[in-house]
């Protein structure tokens, strides 16, 4: 499915579309429609609870409303093995499906302090024991 950039991703403001393509049920990947940047995206909702208010900003050029379809996803910094990967939660990337336009959002750390910008996926994983 291809989005268009509502708010330049922090870094790549040369990115205006993107491409989000289904690897499997926690994996996606997010591929500019102008050179070769691509990321690994997560989703959160598979490995915690993620309550956060979208901020009225996005909301608006996002054109989210009650009705609109979104999707929320993670930035992973995939690492070998898994289990050194990192996740982005305080900066998720919202997609309105709808009206096909996705941005990256940074929420206020003083607001969510349980969400960090290089959180760990080991400390998700089920069956670990080192916590």
């Amino acid at each position: 499915m291809i989005f268009n950039v509502a708010s330049a991703i922090p870094g790549f403001s040369h990115v205006k579309t993107v491409e989000l393509k289904k690897i499997d049920d926690f994996f996606m990947q997010l591929k500019s429609g102008e050179d070769e940047t691509s990321f690994t995206l997560i989703n959160p909702y598979l490995l915690r609870e993620y309550p956060f208010e979208i901020p009225s900003f996005y909301k608006e050029i996002l054109q989210i409303d009650k009705e609109s379809a979104i999707l929320i996803l993670n930035i992973m910094i995939v690492a070998k093995p898994i289990e050194h990967s990192t996740i982005n939660f305080i900066a998720p990337v919202i997609f309105n499906t709808d009206s096909k336009t996705m941005a990256q959002v940074l929420l206020d750390q003083e607001k969510y302090p349980d969400y960090g910008i290089m959180e760990g996926i080991k400390d998700y994983l089920k069956g670990n024991d080192e916590a």
